[in-house]
């Protein structure tokens, strides 16, 4: 961890995203800054969207972190995060890599972390430059189911009918949960390496290992949202810049991240 990361511990906001977006609007910010909370009353997931999270039962924090890069050189990062969270896991319970993925770990494009087909955990990224020229500022928001997946899915189920996995599932996790505490140092620390080296040569360096995590890799699948025809396809893995790419009869296509879903085809 990079010793001028502040880190701020709080009982209880609506959003520690929205926390941090204000304070880079106001100009405020100067060093990364990590921000937790034991409770949010109003907590983002993607598209708008609440997330839910039970107080000890998951993990939610944000973190503010300055680029060099201009916002347009930024594609994939919500990738390279949650390459960053896994790598963080796996330093937190001293376990080796291959060990989650054994266990069925993996990153589902664009901003997912999966425990078999079950959500684990999600990434909401907000924020960019406020005048050109300017230090780009990017708030990124992170949310661990811990325990309890079946309250926390009760609770969704109704809204967006999904299913949620918690670290407790993992068959080498469940004896051994560490404080949460220290998983979120140990994601933040993974986080700032990650970050900087991103910073410093792109997403490229990160495809193959990213690859290795993807939960649709040769599957059919399917893409919607935003108002558009659905967009099927055999998942190809991703390109250089993080743009999913689907095979399409003869042609390939790219799918640039967005507000989009993407599920396997039934």
């Amino acid at each position: 961890m990079t010793a001028n990361c502040i880190l701020e511990r709080i009982a209880e906001t609506k959003s520690t995203n929205d926390d941090l977006l204000k304070r880079w609007r106001a100009g405020e910010l100067i060093d990364p800054v990590a921000r937790i909370a034991l409770k949010q009353t109003a907590g983002k997931g993607r598209a708008g969207r609440t997330w839910i999270a039970n107080p000890t039962d998951s993990i939610c924090f944000s973190l503010a972190y300055p680029f060099k890069r201009q916002p347009a050189e930024l594609t994939g990062l919500s990738l390279l995060v949650g390459l960053a969270v896994i790598y963080g896991i796996a330093q937190a319970f001293e376990l080796d890599e291959s060990t989650l993925h054994q266990a069925g770990l993996r990153l589902k494009w664009p901003n997912d972390v999966l425990l078999g087909n079950k959500k684990l955990g999600g990434i909401l990224i907000e924020g960019g430059q406020t005048k050109a020229g300017d230090t780009t500022w990017m708030i990124i928001g992170i949310g661990i189911n811990i325990r309890n997946a079946n309250q926390i899915e009760s609770s969704l189920s109704q809204q967006y009918g999904l299913k949620i996995g918690a670290l407790d599932e993992l068959p080498s996790l469940a004896s051994k949960l560490p404080d949460s505490e220290f998983l979120w140092l140990k994601l933040i620390a993974s986080l700032e390496h990650h970050l900087y080296e991103f910073d410093q040569h792109g997403f490229g360096i990160y495809q193959a290992q990213w690859e290795k995590w993807d939960a649709y890799l040769g599957q059919p699948v399917c893409i919607s949202g935003a108002g558009k025809e659905p967009i099927y396809g055999i998942a190809q893995g991703i390109d250089k810049a993080g743009a999913l790419v689907l095979q399409q009869d003869n042609n390939s296509i790219a799918i640039h991240a967005g507000d989009l879903s993407l599920r396997v085809q039934s």
